[in-house]
Formats: C-alpha cells, structure tokens, sequence
C-alpha cells in the first residue's frame, strides 16, 4: 500500500515540485510552491466544486428540511422517510459532500511529504530521469524569507485565512431556529466553535512547521475561498451531481 502511494500521489508531486523549482528564473522555492499549489488546486477543482455544490443544494432545501422537522417532531422513523424522500425529490446526497474530501486526503499527505523533502533538499531518489536533480534546494521566498524555518507571520495569516472560509461557507449554511429545535441549536453551537477552533489548530500547527508548509496552507486556504465564493454566489442553485 505505501508502494501504492508512492507511486501515485507522492512521486508524480514531489517531481513537479522540482521541475517548477528548475524552470523558474532565480529558482525560488517560494514561488514553486505556490505554483504547486495552484496546479494542484486545479487537478482537485471538480472535486471541490462537486462538495461545494452538494453543500448549497443542502442548503437550498434546509428550509424544506426544518419544515418536515417540526411536522414530525414527535415520530423519528416517520421523519426519516419524509427527508430520504425529500432528498431523492431534489436530486441531493447529503454525503455526497464528503466523499471527494476522503478522496483529497492522499494528495494532502504527499503535499506535506514532497514539500518537507524539498525544502529538506533531500529525497532526490524520487526524481523521474527527465528531471534534473537540483543538487540542493535555496529553501527562500525572493531570497528573503527562509521557507524551511517557522515564521510566526506565515502561520497567522494561514489562520486569519483558515478563518475566513470558515466564516463563508458557515454563514451560508448557518440553519435558521426551529422552536423546540436542539439539534439545530447543537448545530449552531457546533459551527460557532469551529469558526474558532480551526483557525487557531491552523496557527498552532503551522506556527511549529517549516513556513513553506504554511505557505502552501496560505495559497490553497486562499484559493479554497476564490472557489467557494464562485460556488456559492447569490444565483440560482447549481444543479448538484450525482454520485
């Protein structure tokens, strides 16, 4: 299985890692990560844009939902037919929004493995023959900042950023009081803790990692909210797909 993974996800990311680091004028890491993450933001996109569109069709119906949540109350397995077919009548999985995330995990933990090794200037083994081996890697944004030290500025605006999106896709799916209602309550609780929580694990994490780590969670954390904005704009719900 780690073969697998190797071959599949570390490899072909690590390589092209150091093919953008060979190419760039200066070779600067700093610029090769971001254009990493840009390249692999872009690979991810359908997958992203199908959770994002399963997360707004849930969202387009939650008032559907609560209805039927107050109309059977009081009978549980009544209530679970009503919103299976509620949801078979608009064309919506409600986990179909999770499955593209499990997907993504893989390219996440080769990400954080071929950045590591790059920034390390080690782990050269990995390359393709069509791929010159740099010999050692500058670990430099514009020659400036060292990417394969912490830098307590990287990890705050990853979390200022991690925050932000957050906030997005919590504002927009934030479920309106239901008298009687705890679980919608619980809920909210919930999201309120996370809008929180996460931007300071982001920080934390981040502020004990070498800051290209913190870099690349920056660009792609920036990237995730251009896209959420574009899925979850004030238009006409997106037909959700499938799965």
């Amino acid at each position: 299985m780690s073969e697998i993974f190797h071959e599949i996800f570390y490899r072909p990311i690590f390589n092209l890692l150091i093919f953008l680091y060979n190419v760039i004028p200066g070779r600067d890491i700093g610029l090769a990560i971001i254009l990493l993450t840009i390249v692999v933001k872009a690979v991810l996109w359908p997958l992203s844009q199908k959770a994002l569109r399963s997360q707004k069709a849930l969202t387009d119906i939650q008032p559907k939902m609560e209805a039927l949540k107050k109309e059977h109350a009081q009978d549980k397995d009544k209530l679970a037919k009503e919103l299976m077919a509620l949801y078979s009548k608009e064309k919506v999985n409600p986990m179909s929004s999770c499955l593209p995330t499990l997907i993504q995990l893989p390219v996440f933990i080769a990400l954080y493995q071929a950045l590591r090794h790059g920034l390390q200037s080690n782990g050269f083994d990995a390359l393709y023959g069509f791929i010159v081996n740099p010999g050692k890697i500058e670990p430099f944004l514009f020659g400036a900042m060292d990417l394969s030290v912490a830098s307590p500025y990287l990890a705050v605006a990853a979390g200022v950023a991690q925050f932000f999106q957050a906030r997005m896709m919590i504002t927009r799916q934030q479920p309106k009081k239901v008298p009687g209602a705890q679980d919608e309550e619980m809920l909210s609780m919930m999201n309120k803790q996370m809008l929180y929580m996460m931007p300071l694990l982001t920080v934390f994490i981040s502020w004990k990692l070498p800051a290209g780590l913190a870099l690349y969670w920056l660009i792609m954390t920036l990237l995730t909210i251009a896209q959420q904005a574009y899925a979850l704009r004030s238009k006409p719900a997106l037909a959700p797909e499938k799965v």
